[in-house]
This record gives C-alpha cells, sequence and structure tokens, in this order.
C-alpha cells in the first residue's frame, strides 16, 4: 500500500519531464532543479500565511510563464541556429539546474526546510493500518493531473498539437500550427506542473537545494519506463517503481533503495526501449 501511494507520487513529480523529454524531445535535466524550485516557492507562500496546496495552485501560472521563458531562450540559443541540441543542450540545462541550486543555497542556507497543515502529521487508520494523509494528497494530486493532461493532449487542437510536433513539424504546420509557439506553450504547461508537484515535495518531507540530484535518476525512470510521452503510462510506471522501491527497501534495507530506479532504466533499455506504453 506505502509502495502504491509513494509511485503515485513519483508519478506526479515526473509529468513535466513526461511532456518536455517524452512529447519535445528536450532534454530537460533541469527538471528536478525545478522541482525542488516549486516547493521553495510554496515555502514562501506558505511562510505569508497560505496553505501549502494552495501556495502549490497559486505557484502554477507564474512557473507557466517562466517556461515559456525558458524554452524560448533554449530555441533562440540551440535549435533556431542548428546546432547540436542534444549535447549542448544537456549541458544548458545541468548549467541551469546548477545555477539554481546555487540560488536556493544562497537565499535559503543548506538547511532543510518543511512546511505545515492539518494534514501534515496525520494518518488515516484503515484497521491495524495507517495512511499517512500527506501521501494521499498526492496520490490524488497525481490521478488529478494524469486526467487532466491525458485529456487535455487528446481532446483539445493544442494538446494534440503538442503530442504532433515531435513527430512532424511540417505537417503540424500544414494544419495552421506554428511549432516553436507549441512547444513553448507545451514547455510551460511542463513547468507549471513542476510547481504543484514541488508543493507536493514539500507537503511529503523536507527539503533541501541539493535533493534535485535525487530525482534526476527517479524521474528519468519513470519516463523511459512509461515510454516518451504518456501520461497514463508515467502513473503505471511510478507505481512500479514505488512498488519495487518498497519491496527492496524491507528486504534489503534503505541503502539499496535509490539503485531500483536505475535498475529497472538499464532493463527496460535493453529489453524494450520504447517503453511499457511506447510506440
Amino acid at each position: 500500500m506505502f509502495g502504491l501511494l509513494l509511485g503515485c507520487f513519483y508519478a506526479a513529480v515526473s509529468l513535466g519531464l513526461s511532456v518536455a523529454f517524452g512529447l519535445l524531445d528536450v532534454p530537460y535535466v533541469g527538471h528536478p532543479a525545478l522541482l525542488i524550485t516549486g516547493s521553495y516557492f510554496t515555502y514562501f507562500l506558505w511562510g505569508l500565511g497560505l496553505d501549502p496546496l494552495v501556495a502549490g495552485v497559486l505557484a502554477m501560472p507564474v512557473f507557466f510563464l517562466l517556461g515559456m521563458f525558458l524554452y524560448r531562450f533554449y530555441y533562440e540559443t540551440f535549435e533556431k541556429r542548428g546546432t547540436d541540441t542534444g549535447v549542448r543542450g544537456l549541458g544548458f540545462f545541468f548549467g541551469l539546474a546548477f545555477i539554481i541550486e546555487v540560488v536556493l543555497i544562497l537565499i535559503f542556507g543548506v538547511d532543510q526546510r518543511s512546511v505545515q497543515a492539518d494534514y501534515i502529521g496525520f494518518s488515516l487508520e484503515i484497521g491495524e493500518y495507517r495512511l499517512p494523509y500527506r501521501m494521499l494528497i498526492a496520490f490524488a494530486i497525481a490521478l488529478l493531473l494524469t486526467v487532466v493532461l491525458t485529456a487535455y493532449f487528446s481532446r483539445t487542437f493544442t494538446g494534440r498539437a503538442i503530442k504532433a510536433v515531435g513527430q512532424d513539424e511540417g505537417a503540424l504546420r500544414l494544419m495552421g500550427a506554428d511549432p516553436v509557439r507549441i512547444k513553448q506553450w507545451a514547455f510551460g504547461i511542463a513547468t507549471a506542473v513542476n510547481a504543484l508537484a514541488g508543493a507536493m515535495l514539500i507537503i511529503v518531507g523536507p527539503v533541501e537545494p541539493a535533493m534535485d540530484r535525487i530525482y534526476i535518476g527517479r524521474t528519468f525512470c519513470v519516463v523511459v519506463l512509461a515510454g516518451l510521452g504518456s501520461m497514463s503510462g508515467t502513473l503505471v510506471a511510478g507505481i512500479i517503481l514505488g512498488v519495487a522501491e518498497s519491496i527492496v527497501l524491507m528486504m534489503f534495507g534503505a541503502s539499496w533503495a535509490p539503485a531500483v530506479a536505475f535498475g529497472l532504466l538499464l532493463i527496460m533499455l535493453g529489453l524494450r526501449p520504447q517503453g511499457l506504453f511506447g510506440r
């Protein structure tokens, strides 16, 4: 049961990467750093008296605009010039992640930060089982984000354009859509989702600036395991990773749990590179 809840939390923090990397083919290794930024933004608004969940929702428009700006800068610097976006894009987003970590340390220090709310620190008791409310909230948010994004990408013109832009930009232009604007809009969505996921992260437990390194392997494992760009697959892959980590934690101890993500990633790349739900 804990693995199921943990897996949904992993899915929630990976959905933004599934959009940016899976659908847009952008080497978005700075995703975990912006995830931590969302946590600290929530912490800042919580300090002003807002509930962490409300703070996460209010942060989404700000992060949406930030994501649109980041992609425009990335496009003007790399994609527009026709340079090697793979290697240089990795360098750009690694540099961005490093700068974000340093800025967070300068502002908030290296100490862990946490928030308080009525649903943090309490559990739902079902017989002999206790389910933390903070994990149940992450479970609900993951389901909600998955349903909303799946419906948006399948039932709206812009959503279908986002799914098509990574496959055939020429055909997309013939449909009257600008691929650059579509990608910019999608990157804004990916970053906005990160804001809410960051709120989930600080609700689940304390955060510190260097925590982004912990989630690089886990988020990429979930996205690759799911199949690039699959929202529902991201939820299933997150649950697989959460359950697997819980089993390893119980049988072999906490020191082996972080290796589960990389092990699953290597197995999936070797046996089914397109992922469980990839085409």
